[in-house]
């Protein structure tokens, strides 16, 4: 893995023929600072921060009259203790994300089975609010996240919440009436909301910079695998029409792994260092990003406290306020567009395309996709901290956009009827790839990082609580729409929201790799208090 250089960096005393820093070793682990972002230095305007045409630096190749630039990445190269001692830590939390994703499918094969013991069989309305209740839930869940992680924490937070998840999928197992199962439904949502906005910002302030958006991309691999997990046990439910009950108890036993892993995984050190436990936050950095981190970060954590306050006395209205109103806005967008390009609807219709096709198997149709879902994660989890955020989300919306005009093409225009079920299997399974790589993942590694330290729970809380009002929309109106408009038409208008995703990530979103969260709010907030 190559490593990547961030703007934080010093001047070094200049000496014939010396052209790098000498490493950074514990007898001077305070040699080097982190960047200062004086009023009085050169800063770049926030306009031109917030577009792709002025970034900072990733190298700095600049040289002095007598000297040279040396960059964080030359200093750090040899103290990169790589990112397995925070795995273990990810991994649990990101259990959650493989709940959520058991809970999108767990409905998938079974709802029938459940639909006819429960006395609600035919009933395609109470069908759909089995399943919609789900995301009132989860909305509800989002929105008080951000307020409760603030008081308690990341990992104290992260096992409460496994209180709903494991008492839903209980309640949801027994379940003898429709209500039963319904509050079974919305208990679960709450969890799932509430992870939703936990675990990205979680693993963006426990993860190593350098591999901080390779981390964050588990979130999406954990869902993929809870799909495909539900989906594969769903084949028994053809078989057996009381399976659906043992599905849901199986869904309990993550949430109690949760509980007992989050009780040895550590807090996010900067919610440590906000809540006055210094030395537990030292402690974290050094077991997790060596010993050589220890004074840097802390003195970044400290400076942004200083300019910005904790979030431990944050309160929703300074979202109005700059410079968080701009985050939540493109937070919000983000979800907005990510939402309105189809993945919902995509993922509902794909069954019927494949059925189109030959394959009549309703369960192996969905695997196919869910494996989909799991490679595009793969290839994110490799490249995201590669080729940079932006750069994957742009081409993830660009290559969703052709998957579309794929299908459409396919639907609309007289060719042959194989050569119609093949295309229109392949813009599917594309579309799929490409929203994995990119629109999927990064969409939650980047909110938390242009968010500031003092409001990143209550813009995720905000953010996730749009996609939740979105994904319920879309669910609620695609195939009223498909049945007056035709499939070809709403297709077309997922592929034009995914082209104006696309121009939105280049004209709002900057490329974060490589750079620590402190280094980004720093600059973020310095860059607005110019224009002011």
């Amino acid at each position: 893995m190559l490593a990547t250089a961030t703007v934080s960096y010093r001047w070094i005393t200049p000496f014939s023929g010396i052209r790098t820093a000498p490493p950074l070793t514990s007898a001077n682990p305070s040699l080097y600072r982190p960047l200062r972002l004086p009023t009085s230095s050169p800063q770049i305007d926030f306009k031109a921060y917030c577009t792709n045409k002025s970034q900072l630096p990733e190298v700095i190749n600049s040289t002095s009259d007598n000297g040279d630039l040396v960059t964080k990445e030359e200093i750090n190269q040899n103290d990169d203790v790589g990112w397995l001692p925070a795995f273990p830590h990810i991994l649990v939390a990101s259990m959650s994300n493989f709940l959520f994703g058991f809970h999108i499918g767990v409905m998938n094969g079974p709802i029938l089975s459940i639909a006819k013991e429960l006395g609600f069989e035919g009933n395609s309305i109470l069908e759909g609010f089995v399943v919609s209740v789900f995301i009132v839930g989860a909305f509800l869940g989002s929105a008080g996240a951000g307020y409760v992680v603030d008081k308690l924490g990341f990992r104290r937070t992260l096992q409460v919440d496994t209180l709903p998840l494991i008492l839903g999928a209980i309640l949801s197992a027994q379940a003898n009436s429709l209500d039963q199962l319904l509050w079974g439904r919305f208990f679960v949502g709450l969890g799932i909301g509430a992870n939703a906005v936990l675990v990205p910002i979680y693993i963006s302030e426990v993860a190593p910079t350098k591999y901080r958006g390779s981390l964050g991309s588990v979130c999406q691999i954990g869902t993929c695998t809870g799909i495909i997990a539900s989906l594969c046990l769903g084949v028994f439910s053809e078989s057996d029409p009381h399976w659906w009950r043992t599905m849901l108890y199986i869904a309990s036993v993550p949430g109690f792994i949760i509980a007992s892993g989050m009780q040895f995984a550590v807090d996010s050190p900067r919610w440590l260092c906000k809540a006055g436990r210094l030395n537990d936050a030292k402690q974290v950095i050094a077991n997790l990003w060596g010993p050589s981190e220890v004074e840097k970060s802390i003195e970044e954590f400290q400076s942004v406290l200083k300019n910005d306050g904790g979030d431990l006395d944050s309160s929703w209205s300074e979202l109005l306020e700059e410079p968080h109103s701009r985050v939540a806005f493109i937070g919000g967008s983000l979800f907005v567009l990510q939402q309105f390009a189809g993945i919902n609807a995509v993922l509902y219709f794909s069954t019927l395309t494949f059925k189109d096709a030959g394959i009549t198997n309703g369960a192996l149709a969905s695997l196919y996709v869910g494996l989909t879902n799991f490679a595009g994660a793969l290839c994110a989890l490799y490249l995201v901290d590669r080729e940079g955020r932006q750069k994957l989300i742009i081409g993830s919306y660009l290559g969703m956009a052709i998957s579309m005009f794929l299908v459409v093409f396919a639907i609309s225009f007289p060719i042959d009827e194989e050569l119609r079920s093949n295309l229109s299997i392949l813009g599917t399974i594309l579309y799929m790839l490409t929203f994995a790589i990119g629109a999927g993942p990064v969409t939650g590694v980047i909110i938390p990082e242009l968010s500031s330290s003092r409001t990143r729970g209550k813009i995720m809380s905000f953010s996730f609580s749009v996609h939740w009002v979105c994904n319920f929309l879309v669910g609620l109106f695609f195939l009223e729409l498909t049945e007056k408009f035709g499939v070809a038409p709403v297709y077309g208008s997922f592929g034009a929201v995914s082209i104006l995703a696309a121009l939105f990530s280049y004209s709002f979103l900057v490329e974060t790799k490589g750079r620590s969260l402190e280094e980004i709010e720093l600059s973020l907030n310095s860059n607005l208090a110019k224009r002011d």
